[in-house]
């Protein structure tokens, strides 16, 4: 077996989903030859026709590359997919040292911090590295990658990123991009909540979600955000590109990292339960600005067809 990254020069991708699958493309598409694992086969059949090989599970990549990505749905698969799978056969036994994992979920700063105790041991360089941005942007290049951890690693990993991402910071040595996408979440979660208020409001008084939206594009408060969903908003077609549940999830890191660090987030636990409410209705899996509408019934009003 392999024991220096010279031997496995290989790139691997670890969770072909939603947004692993258009950024494993875009490295394709740029001629770089990837081994990928994902247990959902319609995940990976695009890359495979791009001719992708497939690994059957996360320690065959392990043992293939030298430069891993990862795009993971939650903390416990994550634990799995690098903890899992047994001493020498999952990814851990055959990782190679001086190998590099990049890993863009969004995950507690918790599970990242105890991942990256493991991987040093193995002598692996470990990239914390979340990605902000919809699939739409990860379908153009254009998101944007958020870093820390080990500077060998932001080395080798940033002309492929490059391939990802239209802007990238490098935050520090440690989980400092795990907090700084929560930072993003937080905001961006939060915008819905408010929005969904504020337009209940200008509902009672006559004014129709589409005239509200196209002002608010045009004032002080307008953000790249809001202007995405506009559209979406006045037309109150809510088709999922990031769904209630998965801002619940968010969130609740979001308030987790909080009591761990003992920082008062009321405002943030209060947004968390108007996901949850909304969840509870038949939201679930509608994209996260569904709280317009879910605000729009708690005041009274009638929904919008």
């Amino acid at each position: 077996m392999a024991n220096a990254r010279g031997n496995r020069d290989g790139i691997g991708w670890i969770g072909v989903g939603k947004m692993g699958n258009p950024m494993a493309t875009r490295l394709i598409e740029a001629g770089h030859h990837l081994t990928i694992c994902d247990p959902v086969a319609e995940n990976r059949a695009s890359l495979v026709a791009r001719g992708a090989r497939v690994a059957a599970t996360p320690g065959e990549v392990a043992a293939r590359c030298g430069l891993i990505f990862s795009t993971i749905p939650n903390d416990a698969v994550l634990a799995e997919v690098i903890q899992g799978g047994g001493e020498q056969e999952g990814f851990l036994g055959q990782i190679a040292a001086g190998a590099v994992l990049v890993e863009m979920s969004t995950v507690s700063p918790a599970i990242s911090a105890r991942i990256a105790t493991d991987l040093a041991r193995r002598g692996v360089f470990y990239l914390r590295c979340p990605i902000s941005g919809s699939t739409a942007l990860a379908r153009a290049g254009t998101l944007t990658a958020l870093a820390s951890g080990d500077p060998p690693a932001w080395e080798r990993a940033a002309p492929f990123l490059d391939l990802l991402a239209a802007r990238k910071f490098h935050l520090g040595a440690g989980e400092e991009a795990r907090y700084m996408k929560l930072v993003l979440n937080t905001l961006v979660g939060a915008t819905a909540s408010i929005l969904g208020e504020a337009l209940a409001l200008g509902a009672t008084g006559g004014l129709d979600d589409a005239q509200m939206m196209a002002v608010i594009a045009e004032s002080a408060v307008a953000s790249p955000l809001l202007r995405y969903k506009q559209e979406m908003i006045a037309e109150h077609d809510f088709s999922p590109a990031f769904s209630v549940s998965q801002m619940i999830k968010d969130f609740s890191l979001i308030a987790a990292a909080g009591q761990a660090q003992r920082v008062p987030m009321p405002t943030a636990n209060l947004v968390l339960q108007h996901y949850i409410a909304a969840a509870n209705v038949g939201y679930a899996e509608q994209d996260f600005f569904a709280l317009v509408a879910w605000m729009r019934i708690n005041c009274g009003l009638a929904p919008k067809a």
